[in-house]
């Protein structure tokens, strides 16, 4: 170790002539640069912008420091093997911010394509791509700084150095442009899907238009990434020294050995496939398959996922459909059943019926849910208690059921305002061999019960 008093005092001041304007610099960057940029990046309303300073605030406050530290120190008279420890471990601290600040500044971007971008693409492999890149980032950042390091503690890295720059280069370049071709097709593909749906009828409603494309990108962009994948990772592995050829006439036997083995697969995938291209369903449709009625979470090729109202996910195989039901595609149907007593004027109880569902079909509330006001269509039929009257009417996709709700609460309440009833089932038992009983009058008569 050095003693202070055997450096001169102008090497010391001279130091600290350096230091100490850095470390200011350090403390307005914190206390005060940090802030403002806070605030302006938060009235772009922008997440990147945000996720961006965040990231980069220690990183940078931490290499102004680590700057003046070191600056400070060249300037002092140190012998010569305590000036090597001291740049050795300055340049290792440089590596290591500089490793992080990058890996913090692609994860942000990262994230940033999580949260903005990968909900717009409906591709599933798109949300997986961002995960394992998060992963693998800093991963990798870590593995550059550690050999970056090594050279300074004498260890030879040329042989891995040489291997990076020329075979690590291009499968570095490879990645790269496969996450670039993933992510383009996610986006443009998802696009030009939309825009296909949305020429081909273009009078359809857009959540028709945001439910075909959501399907059709879900199955066509996945198998094309799926591909791209496939490629890519047999080119790295060429480029890495292994024989593919051997690979890939395994893969061909296997393939044809599952191939007789998985016919049930084979027959869901081409189910999957005419669902798909029919347009017999898509994702957010409420449909009823295989016994199963639920909305549609997920559709693939293989499997078709839906979810209950008891919330209870449900997961059927494409092969088991043999009939679908959709009871929302296009546009949705009121249909609904009101019973009134016997005694009821019909005409006058269909009038209220239709001046209620009227008036309801005028509000800003529900205006743009009812596509066809809802009217009474007949007397359904006459029943054990009541009068059936059939009510019928459209509304956009899924919303038939709150249309619904609604009507049978303000008829109740109108119902209630006009005097008529709605009946309830009861029943009029009568007794054969009722008792005689003496009136008061003196004539015995027959008693029976209501």
């Amino acid at each position: 170790m050095f003693a202070i008093e055997g450096i001169p005092l102008r090497h010391i001041v001279t130091a600290l002539a350096i230091a100490i304007p850095v470390f200011l610099a350090a403390g307005l960057f914190y206390f005060s640069l940090r802030r403002i940029a806070r605030r302006i990046v938060a009235k772009t309303g922008m997440a990147l912008d945000n996720m961006l300073v965040q990231a980069l605030e220690w990183p940078v406050f931490a290499g102004i420091i680590l700057s003046g530290t070191y600056f400070a120190l060249l300037h002092l008279p140190l012998k010569e093997s305590f000036e090597f420890e001291i740049r050795r471990g300055f340049h290792v601290a440089f590596i290591t911010l500089a490793a992080f600040g990058g890996a913090a500044l692609l994860d942000c971007i990262f994230r940033w394509f999580k949260l903005e971008v990968t909900p717009k693409t409906y591709s599933v492999l798109d949300a997986w791509i961002v995960g394992a890149l998060r992963v693998i980032t800093p991963l990798l950042a870590g593995l550059l700084a550690l050999l970056a390091s090594l050279g300074w503690f004498g260890i030879d890295t040329g042989t891995v150095n040489d291997w990076l720059i020329s075979h690590g280069t291009r499968i570095g370049l490879i990645v790269f442009l496969v996450v670039v071709a993933l992510f383009l097709l996610g986006i443009v593909g998802s696009k030009a899907i939309r825009t296909f749906v949305a020429r081909g009828r273009p009078a359809q409603p857009e959540e028709e238009v945001q439910k075909r494309a959501r399907t059709l990108t879900g199955v066509l962009v996945m198998a094309g990434q799926i591909f791209i994948l496939v490629i890519a990772a047999f080119i790295i592995l060429s480029e890495l020294g292994i024989d593919i050829a051997p690979i890939l006439a395994g893969a061909g036997v296997v393939g044809i050995a599952i191939g007789f083995g998985a016919q049930g697969l084979v027959r869901d995938l081409l189910s999957g496939l005419f669902i798909v291209m029919e347009n017999q369903y898509r994702v957010g449709d409420v449909v009823k398959i295989a016994d199963v009625s639920g909305l549609v979470e997920e559709i693939n090729l293989r499997r078709t996922v839906l979810r209950d109202l008891d919330g209870v996910v449900w997961v059927v195989p494409n092969g088991e459909i043999k009939v679908a039901g959709n009871f929302t595609k296009e546009w949705s149907r009121v249909n609904l059943n009101i019973s009134v007593a016997y005694g009821t004027d019909l005409d006058r109880a269909i009038s209220v019926i239709n001046r209620v569902c009227e008036e309801m079909a005028k509000e800003p509330e529900w205006a743009p849910l009812i596509l066809g006001t809802p009217k009474v269509l007949r007397v359904d039929s006459l029943g054990d208690s009541g009068i059936e009257i059939k009510i019928l009417g459209e509304t956009k996709p899924i919303r038939q059921w709150d249309v619904m709700g609604e009507i049978r609460k303000r008829l109740k309440k109108a119902f209630d305002q006009e005097g008529i009833e709605i009946p309830w089932p009861h029943t009029k038992v009568f007794f054969g061999n009722a008792p005689f009983t003496l009136p008061p009058n003196g004539d015995p008569k027959r008693s029976h019960v209501d």
